[in-house]
């Protein structure tokens, strides 16, 4: 039987290091911008990131139904937060013109 711990590792660690990049760079647009929406994108990333990394530790650690049960319930819940970004209204921004006259 053909071993797949290798590929697991491997699809685990790009899932941490590009979902770990779209999580910091939501997080800056966040505390850039105030949206709420990319607060709700940024923590629904880390929740998907975290079930990888929990879900990854679980199955190295012997138990392989404890690890998709980990990773599936962190990734529903990062989803939902995603969701919830689309459905979510940025904060109202007016802008004010003042002219000067002579």
């Amino acid at each position: 039987m053909y071993d797949y711990t290798t590929i697991i590792a491997l699809a685990n660690t790009a899932t941490l290091v590009t979902g770990g990049l779209v999580m910091l760079f939501a997080h800056r647009a966040f505390r850039r911008t105030g949206a709420t929406p990319l607060r709700a994108v940024a923590i629904g990333f880390g929740f998907i990131v975290a079930g990888t990394v929990l879900g990854g530790i679980a199955h190295f650690a012997g138990d392989v139904a404890l690890g998709i049960v980990v990773q599936s319930s962190f990734t529903a819940v990062g989803f939902a937060a995603l969701l919830y970004s689309l459905y979510s209204e940025p904060p109202r921004t007016t802008t004010v013109t003042v002219g000067v006259s002579k």
